[in-house]
């Protein structure tokens, strides 16, 4: 049919937004509206001796002025993860004795207008008492370093292990190469383009949070049950447009829940609006890793082991997920989808007065497939070994799979070696000396990478739901429990329904973000939604079809077959559509549906990435010449869609492998709290064509066939543009980000040691 599962209509959402009424939080303005600043603290570590809050209510336009003696009876923002050993760092509202980073809040301002509550935060009078800072990882894990929390000892919060550490260490023992790399994983600020806000309202049937997230449910439950302890019947959740999430719009921050307090307070809709300077202080950051890997080969290039120790920098606080990303996520994958026979991984968590650390795109699968890969190409270049052909040696084969991984992963289906030499093929690997050369002529540096990666997407969850209903214009709405953050849901979601249907895509509407409408659900995140969001749509269309055919089958008094959008009576003419039925049986059709498995079964999407580089020695300037990539997301439910996903993974992960990095000096005060101070990836710093193909396995884990694309972009890109860097470089180790200075820096030594 027209527009279904495989091909590329157009963003239906698309004309609401770039016409402008498309809703993001801070476009809800209700009557009577209050706004809401955060008194953060200016300290990465300070005693709180007395906050005098006096002046401020007095100011013009002052509500209240609110501070953590206001919010004691709520619970702190937290930690979901279940780690044995894991020690407690919670997350108060607002700080009542000690702040543990800078943007720490310490009260919660509400005026009339912004300004009269910008003004009258700056009057609030904070009394600290300065306290030493550990802002890095060597800092907080050296002898006497400051205590971030008396209750970790050495700021280790969590000690977490999986594989096998005897056996790689054996192998790495008696093997014949060992190639070692202590690898730095930058710090990364989200930076959305939309900046965290809220807007809480009361009424006497309970409080309403409007927020941008990546999923209303979860927010829902752990707002009522585990901070505010308010019944969860009378806390609504809503979720409007959002203008980018990347991970960091999953997770509560305290000013969601300062806004339904004031509100509730006040009797009166409050909205706090971050500024992007909170963003930079107080969104949670991503990545943040150092970590000591070494790959074990034997004398005929196949590798024998993998053992990897890192330390992973949390932040002050162990934010909702963060413990989670470099152990459960990114570490069961480290080794990728290689025949590696020993594997240990070690990974330390680390408090550190800085922004806490969670999910960022991919979370912890760039962290591992950047270690692998990065050893790999070392490895090649040591050995002297063709890159493309060691991998090639060893990728697991088809007749190979399913495979554990001895992490706790068992690969299902793919076709990895297929798609490393269709990546090549696409790239023109054996044309690439004549491009250095080339390049080289113009005074260039010229350098070559590759990355294969294999993400665990969809996994963790249990079940995902999705409630239709038959409206009286002959739409058909169905709402689902994940939330677009920019992806196209509306569009790929009506597609599924729409083929199942058998309806114009046009007669479906996928609707999000209210718990009043849905109040079920685990939101976007990790690449699940069209595995599970796809799957409970699949569920529903399958009930919806029963029921018609039953409803059918009595109004029109015989045998009824079902196709192409119609019911048809056999052995006469006489049909109904779906608009018939559903209005000669009111509600009948209307169907909530769950898509359920008895345990997590993750998919497994992979692929292969080749950047190529040029790197102008007199100015450390670097730009991304060529770009190929060969994926395997398995079905495509919108192909257009997929390919639009992937370039924008591109961008961020080329962001932090050449421009981003968040900084904090060695009083843990924040140095890149601004554009000013923080690079990100502009439209000239991205490839001129990204050459993309798909190679598709479908996963047998779900109905659709689908495996999950929205992070593999990063994944790949990270690794196979810091290689290319390398290459140029001679094989000069360089840490992200790749910035001009640190090139410039290493072409001139290059060039000197040259002419010696």
């Amino acid at each position: 049919m027209k527009f279904g599962v495989g091909q590329s209509p157009r963003r239906v959402e698309d004309e609401r937004l770039l016409t402008g009424r498309g809703r993001y939080t801070d476009d809800f303005q209700p009557e009577g509206t209050a706004y809401g600043v955060t008194v953060r603290s200016p300290y990465g570590h300070a005693r709180i001796l007395g906050i005098d809050t006096a002046d401020a209510r007095q100011m013009p336009g002052v509500l209240a002025v609110y501070t953590a003696e206001d919010v004691a009876h709520y619970g702190p923002i937290p930690c979901l993860v279940k780690l044995p050993g894991r020690i407690e760092t919670p997350r108060p509202l607002l700080a009542a004795d000690t702040v543990r980073f800078v943007g720490d809040g310490v009260a919660f301002v509400v005026a009339e207008t912004r300004a009269a509550a910008r003004a009258a935060a700056e009057a609030v009078v904070v009394d600290y008492e300065d306290l030493p800072a550990a802002a890095h990882l060597d800092t907080a894990l050296a002898p006497g370093a400051p205590a971030i929390w008396p209750e970790a000892p050495g700021n280790i919060v969590f000690d977490w292990q999986a594989g096998d550490a005897e056996a790689a260490r054996a192998a790495i023992a008696s093997a014949a190469h060992v190639t070692r790399l202590r690898l730095v994983q930058n710090r990364i600020a989200p930076t959305s383009m939309e900046v965290r806000a809220a807007l809480g309202e009361w009424s006497e049937s309970g409080l309403t949070l409007t927020v941008g997230s990546q999923g209303v449910a979860g927010m829902h439950r752990d707002l009522s049950r585990k901070i505010l302890k308010y019944p969860p019947g009378r806390l609504r959740v809503v979720t409007g447009d959002v203008g980018g999430g990347f991970g960091m719009k999953v997770f509560i921050y305290p000013e969601y829940a300062l806004v339904l307090h004031a509100a509730q307070h006040l009797q009166r809709p409050v909205k706090w609006t971050g500024e992007r300077s909170d963003a930079f202080q107080t969104d949670s950051h991503g990545r943040a890793v150092v970590s000591e890997a070494a790959l074990a080969l034997d004398a005929d290039g196949n590798f024998l082991a993998l053992a990897v120790e890192s330390r992973a920098d949390l932040g002050a606080y162990q934010a909702q997920f963060g413990p989670a990303i470099q152990t459960m996520a990114g570490g069961r994958i480290m080794g990728g989808v290689y025949r590696i026979p020993a594997m240990h991984n070690h990974v330390r968590g680390v408090v550190t007065n800085t922004a806490p650390v969670d999910a960022y795109r991919g979370a912890g699968r760039p962290e591992a497939t950047y270690i692998i890969e990065r050893l790999i190409e070392t490895a090649a270049r040591e050995t002297g070994r063709d890159a493309g052909d060691l991998r090639r040696r060893n990728l697991l084969r088809p007749d190979e799979l399913p495979h554990a991984n001895g992490l706790g992963l068992t690969f299902d289906v793919g076709n990895f070696p297929a798609l490393l030499d269709a990546a090549l093929e696409k790239a023109d690997w054996t044309g690439f000396p004549t491009r250095r050369v080339a390049a080289e002529a113009r005074g260039l540096r010229y350098g070559r990478g590759i990355a294969c990666y294999v993400e665990i997407a969809g996994g963790g969850d249990l079940d995902e739901f999705a409630d239709v209903r038959f409206l009286d214009d002959g739409t058909i709405e169905a709402a689902v429990g994940t939330q677009s953050n920019g992806q196209g849901h509306e569009t790929s979601y009506a597609q599924v329904l729409a083929e199942r249907l058998g309806v114009p895509i046009e007669q479906v509407r996928i609707v999000q973000g209210d718990t009043a409408r849905l109040e079920v659900g685990h939101g976007t995140g990790g690449s699940r939604s069209m595995v599970w969001g796809g799957g409970a749509l699949i569920e529903a269309a399958a009930s919806i079809i029963d029921k018609g055919l039953a409803l059918a089958r009595a109004d029109l008094g015989e045998d009824v077959d079902f196709g192409d959008g119609l019911f048809r009576a056999r052995g006469s003419n006489r049909t109904l559509s779906w608009p018939e039925l559903s209005q000669r049986h009111p509600q009948a059709l209307d169907t909530r549906a769950r898509y359920a498995k008895e345990k997590p079964t993750p998919t497994f999407p992979n692929g292969c990435h080749v950047a190529e580089v040029e790197i102008h020695p007199d100015t450390g300037t670097v730009r991304v010449a060529r770009y190929s990539i060969v994926d395997d997301f398995g079905t495509l439910v919108n192909p257009l869609l997929v390919e639009g996903q992937v370039h924008g993974g591109i961008a961020q992960g080329l962001g932090q492998a050449l421009l981003e990095t968040v900084v904090y000096d060695e009083s843990a005060q924040l140095l890149t709290g601004s554009f000013m101070d923080y690079g990100i990836p502009r439209a000239d710093d991205m490839p001129r064509g990204i050459a993309f193909a798909s190679r598709p396995v479908p996963s047998p884990n779900n109905p659709l066939g689908a495996k999950g694309c929205g992070e593999a972009g990063t994944i790949g890109a990270m690794p196979s543009i810091m290689n290319a860097v390398v290459d140029a470089l001679d094989g000069t180790h360089v840490d992200m980000p790749a910035t001009p200075e640190k090139l410039w820096r290493i072409c001139r030594d290059l060039a000197e040691r040259a002419a010696a």
